[in-house]
């Protein structure tokens, strides 16, 4: 692969990154962002470019020689968020923000499809630019059920992240992201006067308890060896000082890595719901959704991706990370046939810019540009390694 190819690629994926950054689209509204990729790959020549989706794309690129097919994806929706950056290529779309970096992984992934657009290759590589990703069921699922993982034999990705500094790339063997779930109560009792409780069920009294025991659920319930997570995040009842609600509701999220746990936790919330308010009088309505999986990398594929790290850019870089708690739809295309999901670092290391530094779904949310470097070279020589 010339340099000065590549050096050309990276300016246009500077510039592609910096143009979605500018008219992000919420999941499953991805429309001009799609077209605008389809446009792109279709200019490449070479790529077979198609729609599975209304909002997605898809390219496969078939080699000279028969072989392999690997799937390489990236992800292209942005959040409902108001952006505060103040960056001359700010959203220009008010309350809509690529505050995940969603618009990097289009840009390396064009970049790369741009790069191998003009190699000779064997077997075959499928880019995969999916909608959604940030709104349940996912985009994942959908494009899966579209049929974009048949006849594949290995699919990666990868996710730039603002809590791990540019020039670090984390590889994680097995488990790289949680299981993530999220749940719905509804508590009914019988409304009142607060000065007479008496003659009420208060389902807030009775939601109060339910929290309380929630908590108790991983403290005593789930091994401390299983890395567990349940969050109450949201408590809604009640109109005025002196009314007693008929009904509260109670939401939150799980995060976890075991099947089994996740289905302790489940009905453990259940049985907690369903003893609480009986002995109070009161009813109920649980609701739990089983959403993404965990993204569980395989060894072997990520064993070439560390020695093509490595290779690429230097031990130096790999980072080995515990699994993160966060969720990915990656899941979805991983789960059928082997894969390996990767971070890239993003965060500013220059103490004048470290103050640049936020988190994920933030609207001051940015990244280091020199980290689409990174992983440009990773996904431009990853097919040579993988197939």
């Amino acid at each position: 692969m010339a340099e000065h190819n590549f050096e050309a690629v990276l300016e246009d994926v500077i510039e592609w990154r910096r143009h979605f950054h500018q008219f992000p689209e919420l999941s499953y509204e991805e429309v001009n962002t799609s077209q605008f990729v389809y446009d792109t790959l279709t200019s490449f020549g070479n790529i077979e470019v198609t729609r599975p989706t209304k909002t997605s794309v898809m390219g496969r690129l078939v080699g000279s020689e028969a072989g392999q097919v690997l799937a390489m994806r990236a992800d292209m929706d942005a959040l409902p968020i108001h952006e505060e950056t103040e960056l001359p290529y700010a959203s220009k779309n008010p309350g809509v923000m690529h505050a995940c970096g969603h618009d990097a992984h289009t840009a390396m992934l064009l970049g790369a499809a741009k790069l191998l657009s003009q190699k000779q290759l064997t077997g075959e590589v499928r880019f995969i630019f999916q909608h959604a990703e940030e709104l349940f069921p996912g985009g994942a699922k959908e494009m899966v059920e579209a049929g974009v993982m048949e006849g594949v034999d290995k699919v990666i990705g990868l996710h730039v992240f603002s809590m791990i500094p540019e020039g670090k790339i984390a590889i994680a063997y097995g488990p790289f992201t949680a299981n993530s779930d999220v749940f719905d109560i509804e508590i009914i009792g019988k409304g009142g006067h607060s000065s007479e409780p008496h003659e009420t069920i208060d389902p807030i009294a009775i939601g109060a308890q339910v929290v309380s025991n929630i908590q108790q659920i991983v403290a005593r319930n789930i091994n401390p060896a299983d890395k567990v997570v349940v969050s109450i995040t949201e408590f809604h009842g009640g109109t005025a000082k002196n009314i007693i609600p008929d009904t509260i509701k109670i939401g939150g999220g799980v995060r976890s890595f075991n099947q089994e746990v996740r289905e302790e936790v489940s009905q453990r919330i259940g049985q907690i719901v369903k003893g609480i308010t009986e002995a109070h009088n009161a009813t109920y309505v649980y609701d739990y959704v089983f959403g993404y999986g965990s993204v569980n990398n395989n060894h072997q594929v990520t064993a070439e991706i560390e020695e093509l790290i490595t290779e690429e850019l230097g031990s130096d870089y790999i980072l080995e990370t515990p699994p993160m708690m966060g969720g990915e739809d990656f899941s979805a295309f991983s789960n059928e046939v082997p894969g390996c999901f990767i971070g890239i670092g993003a965060a500013f290391t220059q103490e004048h810019e470290k103050d640049r530094n936020f988190p994920h779904h933030h609207p001051k949310f940015s990244i280091d540009e020199k980290s689409l470097e990174n992983g440009l070279r990773i996904l431009a020589k990853a097919p040579f390694k993988l197939l």
